[in-house]
């Protein structure tokens, strides 16, 4: 083997070795989004998963619902797509996590930015973001 092919194999094999070190960062920073749903997955409007909301939302049987997966735009009675994860809407921990407000409402379709692995803080906002 020429010494040119041993050099373009190795510097192969280094930036293969860097992609997937990247790729199997567990801190790696992600967009999540959250949805209030009921136990299957279902959108609700988001007062039943307001604790402090007085014309009858924060009822049982709600919760914030988030992936990586979700974007903002599905619209209430639809079902979230595959793979998300849910806490009760009145997890003040689970909500800190996130970055979310302790209490009150978090709109639907609310994507937080820089969220670091699964429960880092992020910052906030709505974002019209499409993604998969």
């Amino acid at each position: 083997m020429s010494s040119r092919n041993v050099a373009l194999t190795s510097t192969f094999l280094l930036l293969a070795a860097g992609g997937a070190a990247a790729c199997d960062n567990g801190n790696e920073y992600q967009d999540e989004g959250f949805y209030c749903a009921d136990e299957n997955g279902v959108i609700v409007d988001e007062d039943y998963c307001d604790d402090d909301y007085n014309g009858g939302g924060g009822g049982g049987g709600f919760f914030i619902w988030h992936s990586s997966g979700y974007r903002s735009g599905y619209p209430v009675g639809s079902r979230l797509p595959a793979g998300g994860q849910k806490f009760a809407y009145n997890d003040k921990s689970s909500r800190s996590k996130f970055g979310l407000p302790s209490s009150g409402r978090i709109g639907n379709g609310t994507v937080k930015t820089s969220v670091v692995g699964k429960g880092g803080s992020g910052s906030s906002g709505k974002s019209s973001r499409s993604g998969g």
